[in-house]
């Protein structure tokens, strides 16, 4: 009691400690940042940074006195995100002739090391862009550079490329580097959309003027392409379909022009992408069939559509979720029969003007690996077609009118961010609909078992059958097939989001593990940590599987004597301290101190991952063949979090007689935690709430208690029986009965 009453005082005090005030936030990241930086890392004999300018995030590398290049932050001129949801904060430093000086990944919070690439890898693929002609990309609109694909992280690897190249060239053209000088403001005329041009009459009129593009691809060419690539692996594993096969048939619109939604959506549909969109956004619809899908399915994972990317000049775009939605029906007479139809949504802060020519570049991508992939680029380019346009002459500008100065680092509004958080978080949850009925089903069932155990455990048979099918379905459902495992990791960015801004929307984009918790949290009111640890765990499924397979094959079963067992319990809750304690000053430390969870090895990954973690936690697993949830009992820090909250709970389900520990230990030797004491008493810290204690209290033929009770029931029904042969005295019947003469 003496050591669960000191984990109180210090998660109180730690608890104390996070809603405190966060420190006041730094105007820009780079002010943030900067300071821990060494100027020689990034720049190569540079002696260090001159101070911030005022109008631009930049700070100069100094070498010699002499500024020989600019520094700043990705994140501060793009709020381009990844798997996170958040920015990648890479440092660039660029030259007076744009050339990148130097660059270097300073933080970020994308999950590549759950996934088991080295970060290592990711940092040497940033620091490749050493070297980079920022004004051959700005004149190429961002396509001289070859974009070094990682496997597993392409959607990371994707949004490093475009913070890199979009921020540079910004930097670039606001300091005037390389004659990248910001364009004047225009004088003469310029074109904008026509709301009132005429509605094209049929599908064929929209390709045969420009308003539909096409970019079609046989296997052929597909294999042509994969063939040139530099990965011999990539010609290797050629598509086997007939050369003149449809690979991908994929056509583009930019129906946010109204003639052009109206024809191709129709009146009610354009109606509402209308009112989808907001002041100054922009829509295209995209078409497809073939071999090929140009969405994939990395977007319900990521959010992310990582196969298109609409580039224009020195800017691109990048579609998750949130920007897209189905087209159930062409309205236009003629269409052909497409596979996939789908708009996206182009917001207004990206910079793209529909009335200039720009493309979708379709990323093609080919497996030469078990989880390795190469990768093709094919260009759709894309002219609005210029009776959709009308000509406009812009009033010169005026003192009043003029725009009040701003730094080009200025971050979308709040309001907007909040926004468009909402609308993430509501679209991955409606995708996630069928895994969420799943999961609801799941606890509705448990929660049906817990409240009426009493008939549950009656037949210790089916009871055993209804838990090992239970477990089975979390593992591979819940853990291996939907990936809802929870980590101490989730508690931690609980404790550093107090710290650093509370946000419900940030938890509410992983619908699972949001609802895992939701219910964890509600179960440590009734039954303790046993609901989730003893039956939502895939993990803990995992191991009491395996175990159930080694008893039936007879592998010898380990009981550790109860000193040694008792003295063993700490451990898991020094780990979770250990943990927190750091997350406190690092999370990101944490996180990868956390890897003494093998979930992320064992469940999301399904052990395809390197082999000191394979190792890891394969050799726990063999552990727990001899001493049941051995991990569990001792080592799982996410189980000693769950346990110290658990102590409020209001309830006490589990029943128990006076008989219980003294004299009668049955319990006590067959609970598979060894969660009750010698004394009787159930630990509520250690308990998982498996109710095999409950199967036995109930049990006829192994409780002594209700061995007992049976007897005396049965004695006393055998005592009460009538003799039948006579009836009893002042019976009516009793005077007909003769007496036998002698």
């Amino acid at each position: 009691m003496t050591f669960i009453r000191h984990l109180f005082v210090c998660l109180f005090l730690a608890f104390l400690t996070a809603l405190a005030p966060a420190p006041v936030a730094a105007e820009t990241v780079l002010q943030d940042l900067l300071p821990d930086q060494t100027a020689s890392d990034l720049v190569p004999g540079a002696e260090g940074f001159g101070p911030i300018r005022d109008d631009v995030a930049a700070a100069p590398v100094l070498k010699g006195g002499q500024t020989v290049a600019w520094a700043f932050v990705t994140s501060d001129f793009v709020g381009t995100t990844g798997y996170s949801g958040k920015p990648i904060h890479t440092l660039i430093a660029v030259d007076p002739d744009a050339r990148i000086a130097g660059v270097r990944l300073v933080k970020h919070s994308e999950p590549i090391v759950l996934i088991g690439i080295p970060e290592a890898k990711v940092r040497a693929l940033v620091e490749g862009y050493k070297g980079l002609d920022l004004v051959a990309e700005a004149q190429s609109g961002g396509t001289t550079h070859e974009v070094d694909i990682i496997s597993g992280a392409t959607v990371t690897v994707m949004v490093i490329d475009d913070s890199i190249i979009r921020s540079g060239l910004k930097v670039a053209r606001a300091l005037g580097l390389g004659g990248l000088a910001p364009e004047a403001a225009a004088t003469g005329p310029r074109f904008q959309i026509d709301p009132a041009a005429p509605a094209p009459a049929d599908w064929a009129t929209m390709e045969g003027d420009g308003t539909l593009r096409r970019l079609t691809l046989d296997v052929a060419q597909v294999n042509e392409a994969f063939a040139a690539n530099p990965d011999a692996r990539a010609a290797q594993r050629a598509l086997t379909e007939a050369p003149d096969t449809i690979f991908i048939d994929m056509q583009v619109a930019l129906v946010s022009v109204p003639a052009i939604g109206k024809a191709i959506l129709g009146e009610a549909a354009d109606a509402n992408l209308r009112g989808w969109m907001a002041d100054g956004d922009q829509a295209i619809a995209v078409f497809g069939q073939g071999l090929y899908s140009f969405k994939g399915s990395g977007y319900v994972r990521g959010g992310i559509f990582d196969r298109i990317v609409l580039i224009q000049d020195d800017v691109s775009v990048r579609f998750r979720d949130r920007d897209h939605r189905r087209i159930n029906a062409i309205a236009a007479p003629g269409a052909p029969g497409f596979a996939e139809m789908d708009l996206f949504r182009i917001p207004a802060g990206t910079g793209f003007d529909p009335a200039k020519p720009f493309r979708i570049q379709l990323l093609v991508q080919r497996e030469v690996g078990p989880i390795e992939k190469v990768f093709q680029t094919f260009d759709l380019a894309y002219q609005l077609p210029s009776h959709y346009l009308r000509q406009v002459t812009p009033p010169a500008p005026t003192a009043e009118a003029a725009p009040a100065a701003s730094s080009p680092a200025a971050a979308p509004a709040a309001q907007d961010e909040s926004r468009a958080q909402a609308d993430l978080w509501k679209r991955i949850w409606l995708d996630s609909r069928v895994k969420i009925a799943v999961l609801a089903t799941m606890l509705v069932v448990l929660t049906g078992v817990f409240f009426f155990q009493h008939f549950a455990v009656r037949n210790e048979r089916r009871f055993y059958i209804f838990r090992m099918v239970y477990l089975a379905v979390t593992l591979v459902v819940l853990g291996w097939m939907f990936n809802a495992q929870l980590s101490v990791v989730n508690l931690m960015a609980l404790f550093g989001s107090l710290v650093t801004g509370f946000s419900w929307q940030a938890f509410l984009l992983d619908p699972l593990t949001f609802i895992l918790w939701f219910a964890v949290a509600a179960a440590l009111l009734f039954w303790g940590r046993g609901a989730y640890c003893g039956w939502l765990c895939p993990f803990g499924a995992l191991q009491e599987l395996t175990n159930q397979v080694a008893r039936k094959l007879r592998i010898p079963q380990w009981t550790l004597p109860w000193g040694l067992h008792e003295r063993l319990w700490p451990l898991k809750y020094m780990i979770f301290l250990g943990l927190f304690g750091v997350s406190l000053m690092s999370v990101e430390q944490a996180e990868h101190l956390a890897e003494v969870e093998p979930f992320k090895t064992a469940i999301i990954l399904k052990f395809v991952r390197a082999w000191p973690f394979v190792a890891y936690a394969v050799a726990l697993l063999v552990a727990g063949l001899f001493v049941e949830r051995f991990y569990c009992r001792y080592l799982c820090p996410l189980g000693a979090a769950l346990a110290i909250p658990a102590r409020i709970r209001m309830f006490d389900w589990l029943k128990r007689y006076h008989e219980c520990g003294n004299p009668c230990q049955i319990c006590a030797h067959e609970c598979p935690v060894q969660s009750i004491h010698p004394t009787g008493e159930i630990n509520p810290n250690e308990c998982i709430n498996c109710l095999h204690c409950q199967v036995l209290y109930h049990s006829p033929k192994v409780c002594p208690v209700v061995i007992k009770k049976v007897k005396r029931r049965d004695k006393l029904a055998a005592s009460a029986v009538p003799d039948l042969g006579r009836p009893p005295a002042g019976h009516p019947n009793a005077a007909r009965v003769t007496e036998p003469s002698l």
